[in-house]
C-alpha cells in the first residue's frame, strides 16, 4: 500500500473525491477484477466505472472482496444519455450490479451530437436529493454545454470528467471550471503524451520516477483528478506512487508547454 496520503479535492455537494482514482475503461472479465482488487490493496480509495463499460459486476465483487469499508471507496459509474425516462432504473440496475447501496459520484456519460441532455440532467439532479447516487455531474461536456444545463434546469454540474494530459493541456479550461465551481476530473492521462519528451524525462531521471508518474504528478499540481488505468500490478502499483512526487515550479511549467496544440474536450462516439 502507498505509504503516502492519496490529495482529494472537495466537490460540490460536500463530497471528498481522491484526486488519483482508477479507471476502468475498457478491462472487462476477470481481467477488471483482478485490476480492481490489486489498485485497492494498493492503496487506491477511488474507482471509476461505467454502465457502458460492462465490468459492474466485477468492480462490485473486487470492492466486495477486498474487505474495505464502502464509506472509504469513493465510487464513480456513469449513465449512458440515451435512459431519457428511464434514469431512475438505470441508477438502481448500477448499484445493484455493483452490490452497493449508493455510489459516490453519476456521471451523464455524454453530449450526444452537442446536445447537453437537460431533461436527463435534471432527473439525474433530482434522484440524487434521494441519496443513492451522492453527487452528481458530467463527463465529455465543454463549459458551454454546462453553462446550457445550468440555464435551463438552475442544477450545475460538480464534476466534468474529460480528456486531459500535458498534450491537452489548456489553461483556459481550468479557469472556466473554476468559475463555475466544477471540479475537473482527467481521463486517459498518459494517451496522445509523448513519455520520453525532455520536459518529461528529466524531472522523471531527478527524481527517480518514471515520465508516467510525473505526469500524474504534474495533474495532482494543476488540481485535476486523473484516472490511470492498467491491468499490470506493477504499473497500477508505481501510478499511485506518483502523490510522493513534488516537481518545481519551472519542471511544471515546461510541462505546461510540452505541447501548444489546445485540445478543446469534446462529445465522442464511444466516450471512456
Amino acid at each position: 500500500m502507498s505509504s503516502t496520503p492519496v490529495p482529494a479535492v472537495l466537490v460540490a455537494g460536500g463530497a471528498t473525491m481522491p484526486m488519483i482514482g482508477f479507471g476502468t475503461w475498457r478491462i472487462s472479465g476477470n481481467d477488471a477484477y483482478r485490476a480492481v482488487l490489486t489498485a485497492l490493496e494498493a492503496g487506491y480509495r477511488h474507482i471509476d466505472t461505467a454502465a457502458g463499460y460492462g465490468n459492474h459486476h466485477q468492480v462490485g465483487r473486487a470492492l466486495a472482496d477486498s474487505g474495505i469499508p464502502r464509506h472509504e471507496v469513493f465510487l464513480t459509474t456513469k449513465l449512458p444519455p440515451n435512459s431519457t425516462g428511464r434514469e431512475r432504473q438505470a441508477l438502481e440496475r448500477a448499484v445493484g450490479q455493483l452490490g452497493v447501496t449508493y455510489v459516490d459520484l453519476w456521471l451523464l456519460h455524454y453530449p450526444p451530437r452537442q446536445d447537453p441532455l437537460p431533461a436527463v440532467w435534471q432527473a439525474m439532479a433530482e434522484l440524487s436529493d434521494e441519496g443513492t447516487a451522492r453527487t452528481v455531474g458530467v463527463s465529455n461536456y465543454t463549459t458551454a454545454l454546462i453553462d446550457t444545463l445550468t440555464r435551463e434546469t438552475g442544477r450545475t454540474p460538480a464534476v466534468n470528467q474529460i480528456p486531459f494530459g500535458p498534450a491537452r493541456f489548456d489553461p483556459q479550461i481550468l479557469v472556466e471550471h473554476a468559475e463555475r465551481h466544477v471540479t475537473l476530473q482527467g481521463y486517459s492521462p498518459l494517451r496522445h503524451t509523448d513519455l520520453e519528451h525532455p520536459a518529461l524525462t528529466a524531472p522523471a531521471t531527478r527524481l527517480a520516477a518514471t515520465p508516467a508518474q510525473v505526469v500524474l504528478a504534474w495533474h495532482l499540481a494543476r488540481r485535476v483528478t486523473t484516472l490511470p488505468s492498467s491491468t499490470r500490478p506493477d504499473h497500477i502499483r508505481d501510478n499511485l506512487t506518483a502523490t510522493q512526487l513534488t516537481l518545481s515550479a519551472d519542471e511544471l511549467h515546461t510541462i505546461d508547454n510540452l505541447d501548444q496544440r489546445a485540445v478543446t474536450p469534446s462529445a465522442p462516439r464511444a466516450a471512456p
